[in-house]
């Protein structure tokens, strides 16, 4: 994760589009604007998926296979848009990591060992 945050850190800063901040109310709204952009493309990951579901029901009906097969055949058409949209809420989000100076790499897995260590309280 370290060598993309450092890619996006310096492609951000290149391409003008790294958070603002000179004073408190730039920061704010940089910060403010860009997590309105990151919802902006999670909002987008969510219309990839229902286009998977369309297509899935589509392409059962238009070629009599399972839905099984169909919802194979739609995430494959989907995948590629998908992608794109994912990395667009990745960039984002290592942008206020980078702003934030947060090394992912370990807030990553420090988080993923907290989790891990939980107990599970729907287990009952």
């Amino acid at each position: 994760m370290k060598d993309v945050q450092d890619f996006l850190k310096n492609f951000q800063k290149e391409m003008n589009w790294d958070i603002k901040g000179n004073n408190y109310q730039e920061s704010r709204s940089s910060m403010l604007n860009n997590y309105m952009l990151l919802t902006t493309e999670v909002g987008e990951v969510a219309e990839e998926f229902r286009s998977i579901f369309n297509n899935t029901t589509k392409l059962a009906e238009d070629n009599n296979i399972s839905e099984e097969e169909a919802f194979k055949l739609a995430k494959n058409i989907n995948k590629e848009k998908i992608g794109k949209e994912l990395s667009d809420c990745i960039a984002y989000i290592i942008k206020f990591a980078n702003y934030l100076e947060i090394d992912l790499d370990e807030s990553f897995y420090n988080k993923m060992y907290e989790v891990k260590m939980r107990r599970n309280k729907d287990a009952g």
